[in-house]
């Protein structure tokens, strides 16, 4: 039997990678008069990867990568009007209204009823922290993990940190990659809920997939009903 719950939160709660790629709109329109948009995605998106390991995932990690995107590609001609819009642009993502995904709310709200609810995403502590408390779900969770990473390891932890036995755990999330196989390689379980767009950087193969087994709903309103028949089998 399934007895407590992970979400992920991002794009699984609330819309996120939205407000990612209205800013990369208007990043490329700024830098326009020195590479195609094209050219700057790449770039920012290549720079982005790179930079993970030493910022993390979130805002402040992308701001930075845009900046540095920006210094090299002007070849260091960037002026400081241009880096203050874009420090303007993270300001406006990190206010963004939080828009929780339809059926969530209500979804959350029964299971917790009945499930042990956790929040496992990754992300900036402050900035996570602060889109769980504007959502108002979060009173429905009894436990948040804001992780540098989403690995068998670091779930692993979580697990043992909250005296939960991976026959018991079930992860929820958009992303195949962070939510889904690393879960299943330690022996519990998980249901995949994609995103309307995918994130570069949480793409998988099919070779990656081949033999896995795991939940695949089209909206978090399956999941009730996913549940019911998954404890009963």
């Amino acid at each position: 039997m399934i007895k407590t719950i992970a979400f992920d939160a991002d794009d699984t709660l609330w819309h996120n990678e939205r407000i990612f790629i209205s800013t990369k709109e208007k990043y490329t329109a700024l830098l326009a008069e020195f590479a195609d948009r094209d050219f700057i995605e790449q770039h920012l998106d290549a720079t982005e990867t790179e930079n993970i390991r030493q910022f993390g995932y979130g805002i402040k990690g992308f701001t930075l990568s845009m900046i540095e995107t920006a210094c090299e590609l002007t070849e260091g001609r960037i002026t400081g009007a241009k880096i203050r819009q874009i420090i303007e642009f993270a300001k406006q993502m990190l206010a963004a209204p939080i828009d929780v995904l339809e059926g969530v709310r209500e979804t959350i709200g029964e299971l917790s009823k009945n499930y042990r609810l956790i929040l496992i995403t990754k992300g900036d502590l402050i900035d996570q922290e602060t889109k769980l408390a504007r959502s108002g779900l979060g009173d429905y969770f009894d436990a948040f993990e804001i992780v540098p990473r989403k690995d068998a390891k670091t779930y692993k932890y979580v697990l043992r940190r909250h005296r939960i036995a991976p026959e018991e755990f079930l992860m929820v999330g958009n992303s195949l990659k962070s939510d889904i196989l690393p879960v299943l390689e330690i022996g519990a379980r998980a249901v995949f809920i994609p995103y309307e767009t995918e994130w570069f950087h949480e793409r998988v193969t099919d070779e990656e997939l081949a033999g896995k087994q795991f939940g695949r709903l089209a909206s978090m309103r399956e999941l009730t009903d996913w549940l019911t028949v998954e404890n009963q089998s």
